[in-house]
This record gives C-alpha cells, structure tokens and sequence, in this order.
C-alpha cells in the first residue's frame, strides 16, 4: 500500500466514525424532538383551559369592578348629602343653639350671684361701663346683617 492509499484509508475510516457519531446524535436528537413535541401537546391541552378561565375570572372581576364603582359613587353622593344636610341643620340650629347656650349660662351666673348674696350689677362706675359696652357690642353683632358689603369690609378689616 501506498501513502496515497493509507492516507485515503485514513480519511475514509475518520468519515465513517464521522458519520456514525452525527448518526447517533441525530437519532437522539430526534428522541428529545419526540419527547418536545408530546410535552408541548401536553402543555397546550392543559394551558388552553386554563387560559379560559383566567378569561373568565378577568371578565368576572371586571363586572365586580364595575358594581364596585356604581357603590362608590352612590356612596359619595350619599356623603354628600349627609354633608348638606348637617351644614343645613348646623347652619339653621346652630347659631340659635349657641345664643340659647349663651342665655342660660348668663341666667345660672345670675340666680348663682344672688344666692351668694354679692350683687348682680357691678357696683364701679367703670365695671359697669365696661359691661354695658360689652352687651351693646354683642347686640350690634347679634343683629349686623351678615352677608352686606358693611359685614365684609368688617371681615376684611378685622383679618
């Protein structure tokens, strides 16, 4: 044999280990193939299902949400008119509320006065100036009208 010969030998018996391991290879590759496939079947049939009831699920939280929305805004219309109706009820009974208040806390330092025996007038000329200036400040308020131009610049002046 020549080196031509061996040498071709050679190459022929490295093809042949050659293409009998790329043989093997792709047999076994052929197996994992096999075996991918009948996973992704698998994976399909339970994922489909699954995927349809987190549809559903989707579609049944949204529905939740929208009566959860209907609630909220009865709700906050509900507050508001509560808000209404004690802004209403404070402002109708509330300013009455306070003079009757204030009128029946003078009365019982009164009558608790002459029980006590000390007078019900202050007896200074300056005590009873002051008090008097007191009760005419406090008539001019009671009776102002609240919302004219007058009470505003007195608003605006006073800060």
């Amino acid at each position: 044999m020549s080196v031509g010969e061996l040498a071709g030998l050679l190459v022929a018996v490295f093809w042949a280990v050659l293409v009998t391991l790329l043989a093997v290879v792709l047999v076994r590759l052929s197996k994992v193939l096999r075996e991918a496939t009948v996973l992704v079947a698998a994976v399909t049939e339970q994922a489909v299902p699954l995927l349809q009831d987190a549809n559903a699920a989707v579609r049944s939280a949204h529905e939740q949400l929208e009566r959860v929305d209907e609630i909220t805004a009865n709700v906050q219309d509900a507050a508001a008119d509560a808000k209404a109706l004690s802004s209403t009820v404070a402002a109708t009974l509330g300013g009455p509320l306070v003079k009757v208040a204030a009128f029946s806390y003078g009365v019982r330092k009164a009558v608790a006065r002459q029980r006590d025996g000390s007078p019900a007038v202050p007896q200074q000329a300056g005590e009873r100036e002051e008090l008097a200036r007191m009760i005419r400040a406090e008539v001019r308020a009671a009776t102002a009208p609240r919302g004219g131009l007058l009470a505003r610049v007195r608003r605006a002046v006073r800060g």
